[in-house]
């Protein structure tokens, strides 16, 4: 996103996320409200899960489980590209 900030390109978004907009500036505003969607359902999730309503805690929780998708994927995806370079 720092380099879509600078973009000439880059158009202004709103997005709400867990009842919070964010103006935003981005080369793709669709793409950027799809993660917003995504990234506010998933915070939703996760406070119901942990039932509180402490802003951050629900944030912080909600990026450990995304980083933890990501690395789960990435090591996924570094298996198959050893697999497929010792063919």
């Amino acid at each position: 996103m720092a380099e879509e900030k600078n973009s000439p390109s880059a158009q202004r978004v709103v997005v709400d996320i867990y009842g919070t907009s964010y103006p935003l500036k981005t080369d793709n505003p669709q793409h950027m409200k799809q993660l917003a969607a995504a990234l506010d359902k998933r915070m939703k999730i996760m406070s119901r899960a942990v039932r509180t309503f402490d802003e951050r805690k629900i944030a912080v929780l909600t990026a450990l489980e995304i980083a933890e998708d990501y690395y789960k994927l990435k090591k996924d995806y570094d298996e198959l590209v050893d697999l497929l370079d010792e063919k």
